[in-house]
């Protein structure tokens, strides 16, 4: 408990004790009139009412910022007087009340510290016994304090008397003290636990909710807010179903764990696969009174699961495809061999002569594609080095001007031409002129494709320095539906009527044996941008890298 709460509550215990003080004393006078007199009668009135107005203009000093320590002081301070003047009021050693100081003493124990009580009960020993002796010697009289008490008494027990108040003042403080110290020790800070509650919950790398018996949103964490673009504010009080329509169809019933995964659709970007685990949490009475659901976003992680089955089943496919390949390659040498000759004869007909020269297409076509399967099933190693990106682009630029499905097309190069990377330039060249080939062909009526690039350095989560290559290729065309993504870099796989499907695939496997990732989305406003990451070598951080846009 706080050092402010304990003080305004030592003052409301204060006020209700001043008023019970006050209401005895009035019935004692109205009961006997002779029990007290009317000058003492009327003293202890007006005290009371006086530390009754100390009481509450303390309760508004403590408002202000910085005078709690002070105020405390004065609290114990005004305790002692108190009870001083009301031991003079009511016959001084012959009093009943000088009991009273020993709440002091305690209360300077629980509010201050140890030696703040010691130095209480040598004040309360001081007081006392000044008061003692002054009344013993008659010094008193002005103020209507008789010494008749303590001349009855003598002087031997009025010493005996003040020895046994200083001996129950220390012992008062000492124990005091240290029972509020071990209760300080042993109590719980509920403010300190409400704020590492709301730390943990806010800074949690998943999402928190809580949900009541009636399905409605409670803890509503940053997370969660993240992923709904939703504050808690707003969440907070709503129905589940109302933010997530897919959880609460999975999660009828609140009393019991459980565990899955649904979609969710934010409302800007790309649906999202969420994980969630859910359970029940009671009150205080032991009732089931609601139920806790973590969320974690799995989309990035079913992207990698995805990616690794496609890698692992085109890696099968490919080397079952290479090895038909090479069994398709030795019969069509035969053929196209033998048809050459045959075509060399001079005794053909004209006909003759161009089904000959049909089937010399046609195996130069197949032979081509079974090139290209091959470069694709069996990728050469990359020979990495450092190059200038920008004067490799420039060179395809050129290139492609020769290019009838570049003359309506404008390419715009977004990159610096400082700007390095690290890798194989002929492999990296094809890629990008199979992406910008692709980006053509979704583009009949012509439009704009820009291939930007920079690089991205930082710190993985094992500290290491990293940097990355980022290239995108961004056109204006007809876009992709969902499943056109999920298969474009698979092989044999096209939506063009001529196609071969070998094309994306291939980007696929140069970009993997890079060590790179390559992604596809939809644009925003139409169209497909393309992604992708190469790592840089680390001894190149430092060398080049502004993106220079």
């Amino acid at each position: 408990m706080k050092t402010e709460r304990r003080l305004r509550l030592f003052i409301y215990a204060r006020i209700v004790v001043i008023a019970l003080f006050l209401a005895s004393t009035i019935i004692l006078k109205l009961s006997d009139t002779e029990a007290i007199s009317d000058i003492q009668f009327r003293g202890v009135i007006e005290l009371m009412i006086l530390a009754c107005c100390v009481s509450l203009c303390s309760l508004v000093a403590l408002r202000r910022q910085g005078w709690l320590l002070p105020l405390t002081r004065l609290q114990i301070i005004w305790d002692i007087l108190f009870v001083t003047l009301l031991l003079m009021l009511t016959d001084g050693i012959a009093s009943p009340y000088s009991f009273l100081y020993l709440l002091a003493i305690m209360s300077a124990g629980m509010l201050l510290n140890r030696q703040q009580a010691l130095y209480t009960a040598a004040l309360c020993v001081i007081l006392y016994g000044a008061m003692v002796d002054l009344q013993y010697f008659g010094l008193l009289k002005e103020v209507g304090l008789s010494s008749d008490a303590a001349l009855q008494r003598g002087n031997v027990v009025v010493f005996y008397t003040i020895f046994l108040h200083l001996v129950g003042f220390i012992l008062a403080a000492i124990m005091g003290s240290h029972l509020a110290e071990r209760a300080r020790l042993t109590e719980v800070n509920y403010e300190e636990l409400k704020q590492l509650h709301s730390t943990i919950v806010e800074n949690l790398e998943s999402g928190l909710l809580t949900i009541t018996r009636d399905g409605l949103i409670r803890v509503f964490n940053p997370y969660v807010e993240r992923i709904t673009g939703m504050t808690q504010h707003h969440a907070y009080g709503r129905p589940v179903n109302a933010v997530f329509p897919s959880l609460a169809a999975d999660g009828v019933a609140l009393q019991q764990h459980m565990q899955g995964e649904f979609y969710y659709r934010p409302p800007t970007g790309a649906p999202l696969t969420i994980g969630y685990a859910t359970m029940p949490f009671r009150n205080m009475k032991g009732e089931t009174a609601g139920l806790i659901v973590t969320l974690k976003d799995l989309t990035g992680l079913k992207q990698m699961e995805l990616a690794l089955k496609r890698s692992d089943r085109l890696a099968a496919l490919g080397e079952l495809s290479a090895r038909m390949a090479h069994e398709i390659r030795n019969p069509l040498a035969a053929i196209s061999g033998s048809v050459q000759l045959l075509s060399e004869h001079g005794s053909l007909r004209d006909h003759e002569s161009r089904l000959l020269a049909i089937v010399m297409r046609e195996s130069d076509r197949l032979n081509g594609l079974i090139t290209d399967f091959l470069a694709y099933a069996r990728p050469t190693p990359p020979r990495c080095e450092r190059f200038n990106l920008y004067h490799l682009v420039r060179d395809l630029q050129a290139l492609l001007m020769a290019d009838n499905r570049f003359d309506k097309i404008r390419l715009i190069l977004d990159l610096s031409e400082e700007l390095t990377a690290w890798a194989d330039r002929g492999q990296l060249q094809q890629v990008l002129l199979n992406l910008l080939h692709n980006a053509a062909d979704a583009m009949p009526d012509g439009g704009d494709i820009v291939l930007s690039a920079d690089l991205q350095s930082g710190i993985d989560d094992a500290g290491r320095a990293f940097s990355l290559l980022c290239l995108k290729v961004a056109d204006q065309g007809c876009g992709m539906d969902e499943d056109t993504c999920r298969h474009l870099f698979e092989p044999f796989w096209t939506t063009k009527p001529a196609g071969t499907g070998l094309g994306l695939a291939t980007v696929y496997r140069i970009v993997e044996g890079h060590g790179g990732m390559v992604q596809a989305d939809p644009r925003d406003g139409g169209g497909t941008v393309v992604t992708l990451l190469l790592p840089m070598m680390e001894e190149g951080l430092g060398e080049n890298q502004n993106s220079g846009r």
